[in-house]
């Protein structure tokens, strides 16, 4: 109802009861329009800024441009909690700098109330084995610790996590890598757990607890996959490889693991593409399924990067036998690959006749071979 209705209204009715409750209404609609201009909504419908919190914000040294971007919807918020969350993050050990940073990418975190933060501090805390490592996580990854506000949850996933089996160095790596994980439903979590342990059993492995173990340790991004993904690939790896459950069980607690939370659909064509590179090249399909059983990382390579990476390789005149038997070169760039070429022949190394290891090696090992090289 507009306010000239409201005041024709008041206008044309006598007093009394119907009176009381013309006027009960309009103080209802007043409040509403007073606090849409004074708090997240203008008459206009517009956002309207919260001015206290911009100034606060540009004095810790925000980067207030990003954060608009990543969350705008929190600078339209009456109460925010950004002084008290640099108090509490500065007692952590936390500098200004990284404070500033955090809110910069994830401005959200202003909301968060200091119960709650010291809550969910504590609940880390039961993980990670000092302040400091909290703060390198929340610093590189602000949303991992104020995305959820559920402590119950994390608490909870945190104990039956530990009541698998899981060490507090597993949990360490899955708060780390995946902390995803832990925003996760516990009915979620409890579902894929379940599932690898049929899954170990399955393949004749009578210790479950140990079969997830390795697994997470080696994947921690597994939990946050689907069931049906992970046995899809379970069932690639397979009828691809002709294993038997042995085999299987060896491939997916170790090298093989990794590949488990891959779309199944691209783990198949970048196979496929491996298979048929090869081939044509000169290679059997039994060779082929020994080199990427050597190396399964190289089924996260697209079908581009790996046929390139094989040309610049062939085109350097290094064997294609000489690439089976070094798989880990396709781990380096293109760029990597053409300037160590480039220097090893330089230094009149003949990388047909030589070793071609050291075109994986870390850059630091590498530079030293060259000085050698170069006498």
């Amino acid at each position: 109802m507009s306010p000239r209705n409201l005041w024709y209204l008041r206008s044309n009715f006598p007093f009394g009861s119907r009176c009381w409750m013309i006027q009960f209404s309009a103080k209802i609609f007043f409040n509403s329009v007073s606090f849409r201009l004074f708090g997240t909504k203008c008459a206009g419908n517009e956002p309207v800024e919260n001015e206290d919190l911009l100034n606060n914000l540009l004095t810790m040294g925000v980067d207030i441009d990003m954060a608009k971007k990543r969350q705008p919807g929190v600078f339209n918020r009456m109460f925010t909690n950004e002084q008290d969350l640099k108090m509490f993050l500065l007692s952590k050990g936390a500098s200004k700098e990284v404070i500033a940073s955090i809110i910069s990418r994830y401005p959200r975190a202003i909301t968060r109330t200091s119960e709650s933060l010291s809550k969910r501090w504590d609940l880390w805390r039961r993980i990670m084995t000092s302040d400091l490592e909290i703060v390198n996580i929340v610093d590189r990854s602000p949303e991992s610790f104020f995305r959820s506000n559920n402590n119950l949850n994390l608490e909870n996933n945190i104990k039956f996590l530990y009541s698998v089996g899981l060490t507090r160095k597993c949990l360490c790596r899955l708060l780390t890598s995946a902390p995803r994980t832990f925003s996760n439903s516990l009915d979620l979590n409890k579902q894929m757990i379940q599932f690898l342990q049929e899954i170990c059993l399955t393949l004749g492995h009578n210790d479950p607890s140990d079969f997830v173990r390795k697994i997470i340790f080696k994947n921690p991004f597994i939990l946050i996959q689907s069931t049906k993904r992970v046995k899809a690939n379970i069932e690639f790896l397979q009828s691809t490889f002709n294993l038997n459950s042995g085999e299987l069980l060896v491939l997916i607690c170790g090298p093989g693991a990794e590949i488990l939370d891959l779309s199944n659909d691209y783990a198949k064509r970048n196979y496929t593409n491996i298979k048929e590179k090869l081939v044509s090249l000169g290679c059997t399909e039994e060779a082929v399924q020994k080199f990427v059983l050597s190396y399964p990382d190289m089924i996260f390579l697209t079908e581009k990067k790996f046929n390139d990476k094989i040309d610049c390789l062939i085109e350097e005149k290094i064997s294609i036998s000489q690439i089976m038997e070094n798989p880990r070169v396709l781990d380096s760039s293109i760029n990597t690959l053409k300037s160590r070429i480039n220097e090893l022949v330089n230094a009149g190394y003949n990388l047909s006749t030589s070793k071609i290891t050291l075109l994986s090696w870390s850059k630091k090992r590498f530079k030293a071979k060259l000085k050698k090289l170069n006498g």
